[in-house]
């Protein structure tokens, strides 16, 4: 494994709660199975992954190096957080797809689902766009939040109700570039 600057490895002011080594190796088993889920529609559609940004990018791009079939990839800003530690509840698409998705399998990839509202939000508007297919990959998913189910199709990890940040999560935008998960300890 490639060796991370001491800066980067330290995890004050958090705890680490999930180690980039798990992380790794749950990405490597997400990809398999969505290589296997997939594999008999190659040839009748493409796939398309779309990263929602920017908490996903980092997972993204580990993810589709482990989905061993031809992918296409796309990407869709939404945010409900801004700068804060919680979800406003109002969803805004800041970024939008850069392609069209009707007729092809669709795969969001979300760094987290928390409580739901963002991601319902945008699998509904995905639907309207009439994919061939269309299903969820989170990295994480905090089922104690939860206010709007969701199906999540392929799933990392479900962690309780802690403030996460690394591999992709910020906090006020920084710390996406930590190799792990940790967790803002409260005071």
């Amino acid at each position: 494994m490639t060796a991370f600057p001491h800066w980067n490895r330290t995890p004050d002011p958090f705890r680490e709660l999930i180690s980039a080594d798990a992380i790794a190796q749950r990405t490597a088993e997400l990809g398999a199975k969505i290589t296997a889920d997939y594999q008999p529609l190659i040839g009748a559609a493409d796939v398309v992954v779309v990263g929602v940004l920017k908490g996903s990018v980092v997972f993204l791009a580990d993810l589709v190096r482990h989905i061993a079939l031809p992918v296409v990839l796309d990407f869709i800003g939404i945010s409900s957080y801004g700068d804060s530690t919680v979800s406003s509840g109002v969803v805004q698409i800041t970024q939008d797809l850069s392609r069209p998705v009707e007729g092809r399998h669709v795969i969001v990839v979300e760094d987290i689902v928390d409580t739901g509202h963002t991601v319902a939000y945008l699998l509904q508007n995905l639907a309207t766009r009439r994919p061939a297919s269309l299903r969820l990959c989170s990295l994480l998913h905090k089922p104690a939040r939860s206010e709007r189910q969701v199906p999540i199709d392929y799933l990392g990890f479900t962690i309780e109700n802690l403030f996460v940040v690394g591999y992709g999560l910020d906090v006020s935008q920084k710390y996406r570039n930590l190799p792990f998960i940790g967790y803002v300890e409260q005071p």
